[in-house]
C-alpha cells in the first residue's frame, strides 16, 4: 500500500452520537514519527467539551444498561466485522501515525476484532447466583449490574488495543464510556469507535476526546458522573490517578509500567529461545509494557546467548513501517530518543559493554538501533527504570535462586518469560516469579481469553480473559418474600 492508497484523516471529538471539533476550534498537530512531518491535526476538547461529554455518557448509560444483554452482544459482534473489513485502511492510518509496521499494525487491528468477540460473548454471561435462604417462602438472589460510566484514559503504544480491552469491557458490561486516547495517536482508536457507531451503537454510550492528559483526567476522575476509571501508562501517572479515583471512592483497573525479566537456563532450547525473544523484544520498537528487558542467561549459555542474540538485533531492518521489508520502525516521539541514550549512556560509563547499537539512525524521523548491552551492573539506571525502546540487557547467573531473586528484585510485577527444558524449573519460576504473566518456552501473553495484568507497582486488575468484565459490574443483592 502507498500513500495514494488512503488519505491520513483529521481527527474529531465523539460527543453524543457526533463528531465534531472542539468548542474553541483548537487542535493539535499529528507527526508521522517516521518522517518528521505534520500529517494532520486532532481536535482539542475544552472543559465546555468534557462537560457535553459527561452529560451524554450520563444519558448513554441509561440506554445501553436497559439494554438486554443478547442485543449488546450482537451490536459488538457487527463492530468486530466491520473492522476486520476496514483492517487494511486501519492499518495504514496507525502506521503513519505511530510508526510500527504495517504488518504489526494490522495485526493489532484484527487482534482488536478478537477481543470484542471475546467480549461480546461475556455480555452474555456475566451471571449471578440464587443463594438459598433459611426462611420458606423467600427467594434470594446476587445479580451482576453494570457500575456506571466509565472514564477510560489509553497511551500511544497500541492505539487501537489498549483502547479495545476498555471499550469492550465496559459495553460487554452495559457500562458507557468516555475515552480520553493518545493525542499522538488519534485517527486510528477514533476509527475503532467509529466501527461501533457504524455497528449501531446509541449516541452518548461511548465518547472519545483528546486534549491536556492532565486536565481531562483530573477533571472526569473526580466527576459524580463517572463510576469507574481504566488506565494504562507509567507507574508514577498511574500512583497519582489511582489516588485521585480513591479520594473519590471510583473503581480503577490500573495496567502500569513494567521490566520484564527474560530467564534462560542451561537446558533451554537457544535457538527457540533467541527466536522468540528478539522477536518479542524489538517488536514495536521495545516500546510494549511487556516487553522482555532484562534478560538473564545462565552461566554455561551466556555467550551462545549473547551472540546468537546480538546477531539478531543486528539483522533488523529499521526503517519506515510502510516499507514491506521494515521490521522495526520509529520510536512513536523524538523524546525517546535522548532518554534511551542517557540510559546507555549511563550503563557503559558504569561498566557495561555495548554489543550492538546505541545510536540514532539517520537525522529524519525517530529511529534507533536495535541495542543490546551486556554485564549490566545492578547500580546502573537501566537495570532499574524501564527503557520502554529497542535496549536489551543480557546478564548472566549461576543458580535458580539468584535468577529469581533478581527477577523479583524489582518494584514492577507486569510480565516475565523462561526458556528451561525442566520441568521442575518451570514449576518454581512460575510459583516464585513475582508478576502478574509468566510464560514458559513460549510467547502467549495478551490473548483475548487469558489474563492480563500485573502487580506490585505494575497496577491491579485484569484486562482480559474472564475476570476482566468483572472490574465493570456490582454485585447487588436481592432478597424478596413471597
Amino acid at each position: 500500500m502507498t500513500d495514494a492508497a488512503f488519505v491520513y484523516p483529521d481527527t474529531q471529538l465523539l460527543i453524543d452520537g457526533t463528531w465534531r471539533p472542539g468548542a474553541d476550534g483548537m487542535s493539535i498537530p499529528v507527526i508521522d514519527p517516521a518522517t518528521g512531518e505534520t500529517i494532520g491535526k486532532v481536535a482539542h476538547a475544552t472543559r465546555a467539551d468534557l462537560d457535553a461529554a459527561l452529560a451524554a455518557v450520563d444519558r448513554g448509560f441509561g440506554i445501553w444498561s436497559a439494554t438486554s444483554a443478547f442485543e449488546r452482544s450482537k451490536l459488538m459482534r457487527k463492530a468486530a466485522e466491520l473492522l476486520r473489513v476496514r483492517a487494511d485502511r486501519i492499518a495504514w492510518i496507525m502506521t503513519r501515525e505511530q510508526g510500527k509496521p504495517l504488518a504489526e499494525a494490522r495485526a493489532e487491528v484484527l487482534a482488536a476484532s478478537d477481543i470484542i468477540d471475546w467480549f461480546a460473548e461475556e455480555a452474555r454471561r456475566t451471571y449471578g447466583q440464587i443463594i438459598p435462604a433459611r426462611t420458606p417462602g423467600v427467594m434470594q438472589m446476587a445479580v451482576k449490574l453494570p457500575v456506571g460510566p466509565v472514564a477510560a484514559f489509553t497511551p500511544w503504544n497500541f492505539p487501537i488495543n489498549q483502547v479495545v480491552r476498555k471499550l469492550s469491557a465496559a459495553l460487554a458490561a452495559g457500562c458507557s464510556i468516555i475515552v480520553k486516547a493518545p493525542e499522538e495517536t488519534p485517527a486510528s482508536p477514533a476509527e475503532l469507535v467509529r466501527a461501533f457507531v457504524d455497528a449501531g451503537l446509541p449516541a452518548g454510550v461511548a465518547n472519545l476526546v483528546y486534549g491536556v492528559p492532565a486536565e481531562i483526567s483530573e477533571y472526569l476522575i473526580p466527576h459524580p458522573v463517572i463510576r469507574k476509571i481504566s488506565f494504562t501508562g507509567s507507574t508514577p501517572v498511574g500512583k497519582h490517578l489511582a489516588a485521585l479515583a480513591g479520594q473519590h471512592m471510583k473503581r480503577a483497573t490500573m495496567e502500569l509500567g513494567g521490566h520484564a525479566p527474560a530467564i534462560v537456563f542451561d537446558d533451554a532450547d537457544l535457538d527457540k529461545a533467541v527466536s522468540l525473544l528478539a522477536a518479542s523484544k524489538f517488536r514495536n520498537a521495545g516500546q510494549v509494557c511487556i516487553s522482555p528487558t532484562r534478560f538473564l542467561v545462565q552461566d554455561g549459555a551466556f555467550p551462545s546467548f549473547l551472540a546468537a542474540f546480538t546477531q539478531a538485533a543486528k539483522s533488523i531492518k529499521v526503517g519506515n513501517g510502510l516499507d514491506a521489508a521494515t521490521r522495526m520502525g520509529p520510536l512513536a516521539n523524538d523524546r525517546r530518543i535522548p532518554a534511551l541514550e542517557a540510559l546507555i549512556q549511563d550503563a557503559v560509563e558504569r561498566g557495561a559493554t555495548l554489543q550492538t547499537g546505541g545510536r540514532r539512525v539517520g537525522n529524519t524521523g525517530n529511529f534507533f538501533e536495535p541495542t543490546v548491552l551486556a554485564n549490566v551492573p545492578t547500580e546502573a539506571r537501566l537495570m532499574n527504570e524501564e527503557p520502554f525502546g529497542p535496549l536489551a540487557i543480557v546478564n548472566r547467573f549461576s543458580t535458580l535462586d539468584e535468577a529469581i531473586a533478581e527477577a523479583n528484585r524489582l518494584p514492577f510485577g507486569l510480565a516475565s518469560y523462561a526458556f528451561t527444558g525442566s520441568a521442575a524449573t518451570a514449576h518454581a519460576l512460575g510459583m516464585r516469579i513475582e508478576a502478574g504473566m509468566t510464560t514458559i518456552n513460549q510467547n502467549s501473553l495478551a490473548l483475548p481469553e487469558v489474563p492480563f495484568g500485573g502487580i506490585k507497582d505494575s497496577g491491579y486488575g485484569s484486562e482480559g480473559g474472564s475476570d476482566a468484565i468483572e472490574p465493570y459490574l456490582i454485585t447487588k443483592f436481592v432478597s424478596t418474600a413471597a
